[in-house]
């Protein structure tokens, strides 16, 4: 065994490198800041009661102008200002809003939602009252983003009390879960009219609410996904390193059919260094009777592997040098033959296969911190611990509420050292754009998998997913 320090990957923006979001953005500016394809205007639609209509365009106001961070003394680093979003600083762009982009709720409709006894039609029916302004908004303004407000009355309708939270896990993505989800259902329901979706609670607009992040942490995660789900282009990317090989990863998840007939259907996700992301459904998975795990036929995997990378091929012009293929269980041999059959057709030299799942092993520091974000232990050739949450030198503090765990790799094939794939895993844990903070916990490739399958379960066999992940997130 051999005990290691991954250091945290370096983030490209348009003038400089950093390894944090926050820092990066507000001191080099957005990668994409010269790109043609971008949004220098980002239009906002909104939906909610006219008092949520006006607390939002008040939030959007105040975050034109920089945003104190609740950082002091050694936490300037984990709660940094906020830098504005306008267009001479940060982002290089703005966030415009307005009456006639806004579709206001009446109050009586909310009431008869908060009335009905049955949760499930509650949910059918407030799902209904928002998609039908979402309609609008996309068949009748040139919005960018819809913002869908959740009045405190709403968010009680369609909502249930949560669980005790706790680390997530990668094993939840394929519980059944019959109960119809309000977030999920809705983005699903909407994704045909082609405008991304940002659901925000209604206290979550106005300072000082019990349990809330502070103004800035708000802001910078806020305007993040917007400016993401906007455009076409990218906040940050990883810093490429001199001499690789064009590579891209693809991630393998399962979801379940919102009616349980249908057995799991693969989906496949496609990142680049650019961090841009291809979202694809695959076919119906058989399981066996005495092995609850999914896995895919020899032919599935060939068909999925090659599809993805063909669409890699049309967005990059050319395929990768090297493919890496992450997955939450272990590869079967059909699963790798159908990869492998298919990346020898297209030529590709390298295909690297890694399972990546959660470990029950725990490693303990002196002291009352956990281990470091990067802390690695190499068990042997195809086995290492990974923490990709724990204390963060950057923030010289542990900035989350529960006890990390840390992930389990397993190299069933690859020709890199481990210290090369944990480096690559704990990067795209930085390649989330819903998140500015230094604690992703899982690659994007499986993040995205988990989130895609959650709203992906409510689309029929025969609508079509959008590919870009700004609509899941």
């Amino acid at each position: 065994m051999k005990l290691v320090h991954v250091n945290e990957p370096r983030l490209e923006f348009f003038n400089g490198t950093h390894i944090c979001p926050r820092r990066g953005i507000a001191a080099y500016g957005v990668y994409d800041k010269n790109s043609l394809t971008r949004r220098t205007r980002i239009l906002l639609g909104a939906i909610g009661t006219n008092k949520d209509l006006e607390d939002l365009s008040s939030l959007l106001d105040r975050m034109k102008t920089p945003i104190q961070g609740a950082g002091k003394d050694h936490q300037g680093n984990l709660f940094p200002n906020f830098c504005g979003f306008n267009e001479e600083t940060g982002f290089h762009a703005e966030l415009a809003f307005n009456q006639d982009l806004g579709r206001q709720l009446r109050q009586s409709d909310i009431e008869k939602i908060t009335k009905i006894e049955n949760r499930s039609q509650r949910i059918e029916e407030a799902i209904n009252l928002y998609y039908e302004e979402i309609k609008f908004l996309a068949q009748n303004r040139p919005v960018d983003v819809i913002v869908c407000v959740l009045s405190k009355s709403i968010f009680d309708a369609v909502s249930k009390e949560s669980p005790v939270e706790g680390e997530e896990k990668l094993e939840e993505s394929v519980e059944v879960q019959s109960e119809l989800n309000f977030r999920r259902a809705l983005k699903a329901k909407a994704m045909h009219l082609g405008k991304p979706l940002q659901l925000l609670r209604a206290d979550s607009l106005t300072s000082g609410g019990k349990g809330q992040q502070d103004d800035a942490t708000k802001a910078w995660n806020l305007a993040t996904a917007l400016y993401y789900k906007a455009g076409a282009t990218n906040p940050w990317r990883l810093e490429k390193a001199e001499g690789n090989t064009l590579s891209c990863a693809l991630g393998i998840a399962f979801y379940r059919s919102k009616d349980k007939k249908t057995l799991n259907t693969s989906l496949a996700q496609v990142f680049d260094e650019l961090g841009n992301g291809l979202i694809l459904r695959g076919t119906p998975v058989h399981m066996e009777k005495d092995d609850r795990v999914p896995r895919l036929s020899g032919e599935q995997s060939y068909a999925l592997f090659k599809t993805a990378l063909e669409e890699y091929r049309n967005a990059m012009r050319t395929y990768p040098g090297r493919v890496v293929v992450h997955k939450t269980s272990n590869f079967s041999e059909p699963e790798m033959s159908g990869f492998m059959a298919a990346a020898s057709d297209l030529r590709i030299d390298t295909v690297d296969f890694v399972t990546v799942m959660d470990s029950r092993l725990r490693l303990f520091r002196s002291g009352g911190y956990p281990p470091y974000r990067g802390t690695s232990l190499v068990l042997d050739e195809q086995r290492q611990l990974l923490y990709t949450r724990g204390s963060i030198w950057y923030y010289k503090t542990y900035p989350g509420m529960y006890i990390p765990q840390p992930l389990e790799l397993r190299v069933v094939k690859s020709e890199q050292s481990p210290a090369f794939l944990a480096r690559e895993i704990l990067g795209l844990t930085k390649m989330n754009w819903n998140n500015t903070q230094l604690d992703g916990k899982y690659p994007i490739t499986l993040s995205c998998a988990r989130k895609v399958g959650e709203i992906m379960k409510y689309l029929d066999e025969h609508d079509r997913p959008q590919i870009r992940y700004g609509y899941y997130m």
